[in-house]
């Protein structure tokens, strides 16, 4: 086996890992993004701008963090919030059980902890939303722990450094990645070489197109040595998405609208508000499931009206095509059953409700006031 071969990756050889981690260090220094979270070593802020940045790109984070952080800036601060205010923050950087994990686990921490992020793995183990990924990228940035970190673009760093060909999403090949990891970390600045890891995939061995000459570990890179570093790691093409079809309806009573608020359990967007809507039935139109929709999830009976608007949206694998009525309310009263409440509210008061983006889309159109009373 040769000095920088990790087939066996107990032990990162000796050679490989006293030189890959000075050259590393050294170009993160100069080329490292100026990211609010890398200000300082708070691990609260680190750990907010870690669960922000899963499944969502750093373009986007950095304003969001920002407010986050004006809002509630320790975590005493979020263990006391309320949960609608954290949802209303979080709106529109979607996965939103990454919010409420993270007030549920400002609480128990706050609780335990009497509001101090602990410097301590194992006092971590059962906190909701950190995992091994989450709770080793803040304390090894945090306190400078020795743990490893994996995550899309480290992925693709140790993939192609190693030419590993196995779909990284694979349980042995997971387990390869992570042993790896760990066997590569410098004894000191290791928050900084984990953070140096993903900057590297960020910015440089990036998925198409890799700029590989201004790589600083090119020389030692299988992949880029094979000509071909494009084709590490081997890369299952996604399954097609699920086309669903959904109506929607917005129930007008004089100048208000209804808004209702899915159940806390809910697969996506628990606890936040929406206009009701829901999926078509085999054959149904979907002027029929508006006006079947409004009777089984708010108990009122409705006189329907024309379109309102079409929205079109991505949710994990699904693809949703979501029509939007008007309607006039004529008789009943809210029964709570899939939606727990319902409000009646101008269209000028959405604002302070925490929607999904979609809905957030079908608000706006709301508050213009030449929509307010297109059809009544």
């Amino acid at each position: 086996m040769n000095d920088h071969s990790l087939d066996s990756p107990g032990e990162a050889p000796v050679r490989l890992r006293r030189w890959l981690a000075p050259r590393l260090l050294d170009w993160f220094r100069l080329h490292q993004r100026d990211l609010p979270w890398r200000w300082d070593r708070d691990p609260y802020r680190i750990w907010v701008s870690e669960v922000m940045l899963q499944q969502t790109q750093v373009a986007t984070v950095t304003a969001y963090f920002e407010r986050f952080l004006a809002r509630f800036p320790t975590l005493a601060d979020l263990a006391h919030a309320d949960e609608q205010e954290v949802l209303r923050l979080w709106e529109g950087l979607g996965y939103y059980r990454r919010a409420r994990h993270l007030l549920q686990a400002a609480r128990l921490l706050h609780a335990r902890h009497g509001g101090t992020f602990p410097a301590d793995p194992e006092a971590l183990r059962d906190v909701p939303g950190l995992g091994d990924y989450t709770r080793n990228a803040v304390l090894s940035q945090a306190f400078d722990l020795r743990l490893p970190i994996l995550e899309a673009n480290s992925i693709r760093v140790l993939s192609r450094l190693f030419a590993r060909t196995e779909d990284p999403r694979t349980t042995t090949a997971r387990r390869w990645l992570w042993q790896a990891a760990e066997a590569l970390l410098p004894t000191r600045e290791v928050g900084d070489f984990n953070q140096a890891l993903m900057e590297l995939g960020a910015l440089v061995c990036t998925p198409e197109k890799p700029n590989c000459p201004t790589c600083p570990l090119r020389s030692r890179c299988q992949a880029h040595a094979s000509g071909q570093p494009e084709a590490f790691p081997r890369r299952t093409p996604p399954t097609p998405p699920t086309e669903v079809r959904e109506a929607g309806v917005v129930i007008r009573r004089g100048e208000q609208v209804l808004l209702v608020q899915r159940p806390a359990e809910a697969d996506r967007w628990a606890s936040m508000w929406e206009f009701p809507h829901g999926q078509l039935h085999e054959g149904e139109s979907h002027e029929q499931a508006a006006v079947r929709l409004a009777g089984e999830r708010t108990g009122l009976t409705i006189r329907l009206g024309g379109e309102l608007q079409t929205i079109r949206h991505g949710v994990t694998r699904f693809r949703i095509t979501l029509v939007c009525f008007e309607a006039e309310y004529e008789s009943g009263e809210f029964v709570a059953g899939y939606y727990h409440r319902a409000v009646w509210i101008a269209p000028e008061e959405l604002q302070a409700y925490p929607v999904s983006s979609p809905q957030r889309r079908l608000a706006r159109s709301l508050a213009q006031t030449n929509r307010q009373r297109r059809l009544f």
